[in-house]
Protein backbone atom coordinates (compact mmCIF):
# COMPACT_ATOMS: atom_id res chain seq x y z
CA UNK A 1 0.00 0.00 0.00
CA UNK A 2 1.56 3.40 -1.04
CA UNK A 3 1.53 6.44 1.09
CA UNK A 4 1.63 10.15 -0.26
CA UNK A 5 3.40 12.97 2.08
CA UNK A 6 2.34 15.91 1.86
CA UNK A 7 4.79 18.89 1.76
CA UNK A 8 3.92 22.34 2.17
CA UNK A 9 3.25 24.21 -1.05
CA UNK A 10 1.69 21.27 -3.12
CA UNK A 11 -1.93 21.79 -3.60
CA UNK A 12 -4.12 18.50 -3.48
CA UNK A 13 -6.81 17.43 -6.40
CA UNK A 14 -9.36 18.11 -3.58
CA UNK A 15 -7.92 21.90 -2.48
CA UNK A 16 -7.83 22.62 -6.15
CA UNK A 17 -11.02 21.59 -7.15
CA UNK A 18 -12.48 23.82 -4.01
CA UNK A 19 -10.31 27.31 -4.73
CA UNK A 20 -12.40 26.57 -8.71
CA UNK A 21 -15.72 26.26 -6.55
CA UNK A 22 -15.00 29.15 -4.81
CA UNK A 23 -13.59 31.63 -7.79
CA UNK A 24 -17.41 31.80 -8.65
CA UNK A 25 -18.33 33.40 -5.70
CA UNK A 26 -18.14 37.34 -5.31
CA UNK A 27 -19.94 39.82 -4.24
CA UNK A 28 -22.54 38.49 -6.59
CA UNK A 29 -23.15 35.11 -5.55
CA UNK A 30 -22.38 31.57 -7.45
CA UNK A 31 -23.16 32.10 -10.96
CA UNK A 32 -23.79 35.69 -11.27
CA UNK A 33 -26.76 35.50 -8.84
CA UNK A 34 -27.13 38.17 -6.40
CA UNK A 35 -25.92 36.83 -2.93
CA UNK A 36 -28.41 36.20 -0.34
CA UNK A 37 -28.44 39.47 2.64
CA UNK A 38 -27.21 38.43 5.94
CA UNK A 39 -29.83 37.34 8.85
CA UNK A 40 -30.73 39.98 10.59
CA UNK A 41 -29.13 39.83 14.26
CA UNK A 42 -32.24 39.85 16.74
CA UNK A 43 -32.23 40.74 20.34
CA UNK A 44 -32.78 38.08 22.79
CA UNK A 45 -36.15 38.18 24.77
CA UNK A 46 -36.11 40.05 27.78
CA UNK A 47 -38.03 36.93 30.10
CA UNK A 48 -38.80 33.05 29.34
CA UNK A 49 -42.25 32.38 29.11
CA UNK A 50 -42.12 28.80 28.19
CA UNK A 51 -41.29 26.10 30.58
CA UNK A 52 -38.81 23.44 29.24
CA UNK A 53 -40.32 20.15 28.55
CA UNK A 54 -40.36 17.21 31.35
CA UNK A 55 -37.39 14.92 30.93
CA UNK A 56 -38.28 11.40 30.03
CA UNK A 57 -37.89 9.28 32.97
CA UNK A 58 -40.72 12.46 34.76
CA UNK A 59 -43.22 10.28 37.28
CA UNK A 60 -44.36 12.98 39.89
CA UNK A 61 -46.26 16.21 39.61
CA UNK A 62 -43.26 17.65 40.89
CA UNK A 63 -41.25 16.62 37.71
CA UNK A 64 -43.77 17.64 35.31
CA UNK A 65 -43.62 20.79 36.95
CA UNK A 66 -40.99 22.33 34.89
CA UNK A 67 -42.11 26.29 35.55
CA UNK A 68 -39.97 28.09 37.67
CA UNK A 69 -40.61 29.87 41.10
CA UNK A 70 -40.62 33.14 38.57
CA UNK A 71 -43.02 32.02 36.34
CA UNK A 72 -45.23 30.79 38.73
CA UNK A 73 -44.89 34.22 40.75
CA UNK A 74 -46.08 35.98 37.47
CA UNK A 75 -48.93 33.27 37.53
CA UNK A 76 -50.32 33.84 40.82
CA UNK A 77 -50.40 37.73 40.12
CA UNK A 78 -53.13 39.45 40.89
CA UNK A 79 -55.88 40.05 38.25
CA UNK A 80 -55.63 42.17 35.25
CA UNK A 81 -58.16 44.91 35.53
CA UNK A 82 -59.59 45.54 32.66
CA UNK A 83 -60.41 41.67 32.19
CA UNK A 84 -63.65 40.36 30.83
CA UNK A 85 -65.52 37.23 32.15
CA UNK A 86 -66.25 34.23 29.62
CA UNK A 87 -67.98 31.75 31.80
CA UNK A 88 -67.72 28.89 33.59
CA UNK A 89 -66.10 25.48 32.64
CA UNK A 90 -65.32 22.08 34.58
CA UNK A 91 -61.56 21.70 33.73
CA UNK A 92 -60.11 17.73 33.79
CA UNK A 93 -55.86 17.89 33.77
CA UNK A 94 -54.73 17.81 30.15
CA UNK A 95 -51.23 16.59 29.02
CA UNK A 96 -48.54 16.82 31.34
CA UNK A 97 -46.05 16.97 29.47
CA UNK A 98 -47.28 20.21 27.66
CA UNK A 99 -45.46 22.94 30.14
CA UNK A 100 -46.75 26.44 31.07
CA UNK A 101 -49.78 27.55 32.50
CA UNK A 102 -52.65 27.21 29.77
CA UNK A 103 -56.39 26.12 29.98
CA UNK A 104 -57.56 24.21 26.24
CA UNK A 105 -61.47 25.66 26.23
CA UNK A 106 -64.41 25.97 24.19
CA UNK A 107 -64.91 29.41 25.70
CA UNK A 108 -62.11 30.93 23.37
CA UNK A 109 -61.93 30.56 19.37
CA UNK A 110 -58.64 32.02 19.39
CA UNK A 111 -55.44 32.11 21.98
CA UNK A 112 -55.72 35.06 24.72
CA UNK A 113 -54.26 36.08 27.64
CA UNK A 114 -56.13 35.14 30.82
CA UNK A 115 -57.53 34.46 34.00
CA UNK A 116 -58.78 31.13 35.62
CA UNK A 117 -60.22 30.97 39.76
CA UNK A 118 -61.62 28.11 41.56
CA UNK A 119 -64.40 29.16 43.98
CA UNK A 120 -62.95 29.65 47.23
CA UNK A 121 -59.69 29.14 45.97
CA UNK A 122 -56.87 30.82 44.01
CA UNK A 123 -56.56 32.27 40.41
CA UNK A 124 -54.28 31.92 37.69
CA UNK A 125 -52.96 33.92 34.67
CA UNK A 126 -53.08 31.55 31.98
CA UNK A 127 -52.88 31.39 27.86
CA UNK A 128 -56.79 30.64 27.11
CA UNK A 129 -56.36 28.28 24.18
CA UNK A 130 -59.48 27.01 21.54
CA UNK A 131 -60.18 23.44 22.50
CA UNK A 132 -62.13 22.76 19.27
CA UNK A 133 -65.04 21.65 21.83
CA UNK A 134 -68.56 22.56 21.69
CA UNK A 135 -69.63 24.88 24.25
CA UNK A 136 -70.56 23.09 27.75
CA UNK A 137 -67.94 19.97 26.64
CA UNK A 138 -65.44 21.06 29.39
CA UNK A 139 -61.68 22.18 29.44
CA UNK A 140 -58.34 20.67 30.24
CA UNK A 141 -56.10 22.52 32.07
CA UNK A 142 -51.90 22.46 32.96
CA UNK A 143 -50.43 20.96 35.27
CA UNK A 144 -48.34 23.66 36.64
CA UNK A 145 -51.98 25.50 36.81
CA UNK A 146 -53.94 22.83 38.52
CA UNK A 147 -50.81 22.81 41.42
CA UNK A 148 -50.93 26.60 42.02
CA UNK A 149 -54.88 26.42 42.29
CA UNK A 150 -54.50 24.14 45.17
CA UNK A 151 -56.69 22.13 43.44
CA UNK A 152 -56.10 17.86 43.20
CA UNK A 153 -54.93 16.70 39.60
CA UNK A 154 -57.68 14.04 40.02
CA UNK A 155 -60.73 16.87 40.65
CA UNK A 156 -62.74 18.06 37.82
CA UNK A 157 -62.94 22.33 39.43
CA UNK A 158 -65.63 24.37 38.01
CA UNK A 159 -63.50 27.31 36.77
CA UNK A 160 -64.38 30.89 36.26
CA UNK A 161 -62.50 31.85 32.87
CA UNK A 162 -61.91 35.51 32.48
CA UNK A 163 -60.15 37.46 28.90
CA UNK A 164 -57.48 39.93 29.46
Amino acid sequence: MAVRMFRPGMATAGMAIAGLALAGCGPLGIGGRPAAAPAPVLAAPEAVTVAPLPKPTARAPEEYDTTTPAQRAAAAAAPVAAETRLGTTIASLGDPTDPGFWLKTPLVSAPVKGRVAVAGGGSAQVDLLPSGGAPGSGSQISLPALRLLGVALTDLPELTVYRQ
